[in-house]
């Protein structure tokens, strides 16, 4: 099969991409594919004939993760032209027999990759446009789910100089921090003081204002996969020291992760069953991962759900998957199998 791997991107989350389509990629060629990696904002640089990519070697430095989020401005500087998409990149979707995202954040999950290549009738892995759209926006998820599952509260809101005072007083400590649209916990922050709330509030401004304010949940940190329509063996997380940031999450032995999680078999039927409610509910396929906080009595409160999951040498999906039996590659060709049969069944 003839797959393009599409990475990179303008997403702060670019470097987490970069490395989880390296690794795809190298997994398909091990199986026999003919794979090729394509950063999604840069393109072919003009030199490089599309066809090369297919037999490129996967630069070392792609597959690790900077502790640093990625200079965005400095990228976009690099490439004449407006938009996010490079020269080159659709017309070598349009040659592939599909595409697969290894895209994270902005232009990766959150529609508009998907309705592009839905226009040009190319095939793409994960979910489809509208459902992906829906599961980045963490306000829109949990208005829709949260009559379904146990959520925490929360607010969305758009700050400014004008209403970050009253947000300050108003908001019940301690909380949480996060963008309305981000991932890899990139701007998420946990304030317990009204002076970390000031702060944490005034960093989300630098990254849009759009801002869910969420309330803080004591327990254990545990996430669940859904690959096609059942529910993955929980994984839990135990960073060494602070919470599961972006650090923490790509860095290896930042944190312990135990698949499946030494919970109660309880525990975990009610986790993969709250996880397939929200996949079902907001209209997913594929695969997703939902990231839940478990207290002591059980209850997993949901706090978002992930569209196309890290597939990095530190992810959880491939260590989830592995619990069951489902190496690495055969990993990726299932989401390959399945996604083709989501694009002909129009979801």
């Amino acid at each position: 099969m003839r797959v393009l791997v599409l990475a990179g991107g303008l997403s702060p989350e670019r470097n987490v991409s970069l490395s989880s389509g390296s690794m795809v990629c190298e997994a398909l060629r091990e199986l026999g594919h003919q794979a090729a990696l394509m950063d999604l904002f840069l393109g072919l640089d003009g030199a490089l004939n599309g066809e090369n990519l297919y037999v490129a070697p996967i630069p070392d430095a792609f597959k690790r993760v900077a502790r640093e989020t990625p200079d965005l401005e400095k990228l976009r500087a690099s490439r004449p032209g407006p938009g996010a998409i490079g020269p080159g990149v659709l017309e070598m979707c349009a040659r592939a027999d599909v595409v697969y995202l290894a895209l994270h954040g902005a232009c990766g999950e959150d529609g508009r990759i998907q309705a592009a290549l839905d226009l040009l009738e190319v095939p793409y892995t994960g979910s489809g446009c509208l459902a992906s759209a829906i599961a980045m926006d963490k306000d829109l998820t949990k208005r829709l789910v949260s009559d379904l599952v146990t959520t925490p509260r929360w607010e969305a809101v758009t700050i400014t100089e004008e209403n970050m005072d009253g947000l300050i007083q108003r908001t019940k400590l301690p909380a949480v921090v996060k963008p309305i649209n981000s991932g890899s916990s990139i701007g998420v922050y946990i304030a317990r003081s009204r002076k970390e709330l000031k702060q944490a509030l005034e960093e989300s401004r630098k990254l849009g204002g759009r801002t869910v304010v969420e309330q803080y949940i004591q327990g254990r940190e545990i996430q669940v996969a859904v690959l096609g329509d059942r529910a993955l063996p929980s994984i839990e997380i135990i960073p060494n020291e602070g919470f599961y940031d972006y650090a923490n999450k790509y860095q290896p032995g930042a944190a312990r992760e135990v698949c499946p999680a030494p919970i109660p078999a309880s525990w975990e039927q009610a986790l993969g069953e709250a996880a397939l409610t929200v996949f079902r509910t907001i209209g997913l396929s594929v695969y997703a991962r939902a990231d839940f906080i478990v207290t002591q009595d059980g209850t997993p409160y949901f706090l978002e759900i992930n569209t196309l999951p890290g597939m990095t040498p530190t992810s959880l999906v491939p260590q989830e998957a592995a619990a069951v039996g489902i190496g690495y590659g055969q990993l990726c060709e299932q989401i390959i199998h399945l996604s083709l049969k989501a694009r002909k069944e129009g979801v």
